[in-house]
């Protein structure tokens, strides 16, 4: 398995390389590591290697020449600037130390001072100077924010030059860091000659494909498997350059994967028809883990209690959110929304481990301050993966406000299905695929995103009859497919099908060992997805 993070907080990778272990299959995770070391551990009986990945071809390091064609006052380079800035400010701190040497009693040489009338027109020469080089190192700065964004008019006919006549290959004009990827991981691939690679994501679909094309033109017999966890062309962009790129590099290598995975059946349409495939994608949603394993639940404190946490006894109207807080998830309309809601309390189970506060969450808190909600909003660190369900399972009610974007649309996120098996009555913005299950299944309301009138609307119906929206848990088929467990099957079914042969014996211990999804080392915690 390749996966182009740290392994950790990505519950995912987590839970399909231990179920994958646990079915018989010999599984090596090989991830990303954030030192000059390979790091190693063990997920049940999965390994992980974390390799280090060097960025020389990063695009801070390309992509900032030049920079004087966009500003004539702009130096070369910012470190040319930055050489400048530092070289004028000794300058002037040597000229403030000769004055006060011509002042000082005591001994010294008289050549390191100088008089006043001698160091005149050094200094105001200094003064100059350094106005002169602040106004060239701002416009430098300038031109590189304009630079990383290749959003001039050359820049786009540049991009659209390399796109018309490089087609699919026109990432390596575009985007040549992810060249890194490939020869971080090349050597290692290369060295276990494995039967199978399970390629998660779009960067390691490239890294995949072309290990792949190497071993099976060496006569080695390999079969690789595309996990397409997201719809690049739906992706924020950082500049440019990045979606182009990234597009280009998918297209290239999707047509070298024997299998494709993909999160929801709408994103499936989506890659069948924006890469031709033959088959429609498999569908493994991401879905919590029902039965953790023992090596998981091993000295971890039991599942903490909510509304003591909060505060609050039984009567009291509790909202939960689960995840990570950023402006494209819609926590502020919850916060917004308790300025209707006099009596009702929300629980953001919202902090990492670390218990750092990110400026999105920082800019939650101070919103709280500034509406005067803050004895009504709790914010909460996150609970090991399996403990989710139940430790919401004693709020009201579920938020999911997430914002109108083209990756929201296709699938239902990590929070819906622990919200679901915590037994909760729904409130979920009219993200596409999410509201049509909520109505489908009548678990809860749907509200128009960012809107706060309908928000408290939608909650004030949740909350006035609770068990009209419970009644659809009394189905126990639904809970029991929107479980991890059932969807490691399908992932065994799929390397059975591609590795006839190779399968598990259906009486072996490990086969329907149920699938946690963290190392014991890591933080085993809810990963904020």
């Amino acid at each position: 398995m390749l996966v182009d993070n740290g392994v950790r907080n990505d519950s995912r990778v987590q839970k399909s390389a231990r179920s994958a272990a646990a079915a018989g299959w010999d599984v090596i995770l090989f991830g990303i590591s954030n030192t000059r070391e390979m790091q190693t551990w063990n997920i049940g009986d999965a390994e992980v290697r974390l390799v280090p990945k060097p960025s020389p071809l990063g695009p801070r390091k390309t992509d900032l020449k030049g920079l004087r064609y966009r500003s004539p006052l702009a130096y070369r380079s910012p470190q040319i600037a930055s050489y400048r800035k530092q070289q004028v400010k000794a300058w002037r701190a040597d000229l403030r130390f000769r004055a006060a040497a011509a002042k000082a009693d005591g001994p010294g040489k008289p050549s390191a001072s100088g008089s006043a009338a001698r160091l005149v027109v050094p200094k105001a020469a200094a003064k100059a100077t350094s106005k002169w080089v602040s106004l060239r190192s701002r416009a430098t700065r300038r031109a590189k924010r304009k630079r990383m964004k290749f959003d001039t008019p050359f820049d786009k006919a540049l991009i659209k030059f390399w796109q018309v006549s490089m087609g699919e290959r026109a990432w390596r004009r575009l985007l040549p860091y992810l060249w890194d990827f490939e020869l971080a991981f090349a050597k290692h691939i290369d060295e276990l000659k494995p039967d199978l690679i399970h390629a998660h994501d779009f960067r390691m679909l490239g890294v995949g494909a072309r290990a792949a094309v190497r071993l099976r033109g060496a006569g080695h017999p390999v079969k690789l498997v595309w996990d397409a966890h997201e719809f690049v062309p739906g992706l924020h962009s950082h500049h440019e350059r990045w979606l182009p790129g990234h597009v280009a590099w998918e297209k290239e290598h999707a047509v070298f994967a024997d299998a494709v995975i993909t999160v929801s059946p709408s994103l499936a349409e989506l890659l069948v028809k924006g890469h031709k495939l033959k088959e429609t994608p498999y569908v493994i949603l991401n879905a919590p883990v029902k039965n953790p394993a023992p090596d998981e639940v091993a000295d971890v404190d039991p599942t903490p209690n909510l509304r003591e946490l909060c505060g609050i006894g039984e009567d009291t109207p509790l909202l939960a959110y689960c995840g990570g807080i950023n402006p494209v998830r819609g926590v502020e309309t919850m916060i917004e929304g308790l300025t209707h809601m006099p009596d009702v309390h929300v629980a953001l189970v919202s902090l990492p481990p670390s218990g750092k506060h990110f400026p999105a969450t920082a800019k939650i808190i101070q919103l709280i301050e500034e509406l005067g909600v803050g004895d009504r909003v709790h914010v909460l660190p996150f609970v090991p993966h399996w403990q989710v369900p139940e430790f919401l399972s004693s709020a009201d009610a579920a938020v999911s406000p997430l914002h109108h974007l083209p990756n929201h649309e296709l699938a239902l996120s990590n929070k819906f299905f622990e919200y679901s098996q915590a037994k909760l009555p729904l409130v979920v913005s009219d993200i596409r695929t999410m509201a049509e299950m909520v109505e489908k299944t009548g678990q809860g309301e749907v509200f128009k995103a960012q809107d706060v009138e309908d928000y408290v609307r939608a909650v004030k119906a949740v909350l006035a009859n609770p068990e009209r929206y419970r009644k659809a848990y009394e189905d126990p088929e639904l809970l029991e497919k929107w479980t991890w467990e059932a969807q490691a099957v399908v992932l065994d079914e799929i390397y059975s099908r591609l590795l006839p042969g190779t399968e598990a014996p259906a009486t072996s211990p490990v086969r329907n060992r149920p699938a946690p999804t963290t190392e014991p080392e890591g933080s085993g915690y809810e990963s904020a997805v």
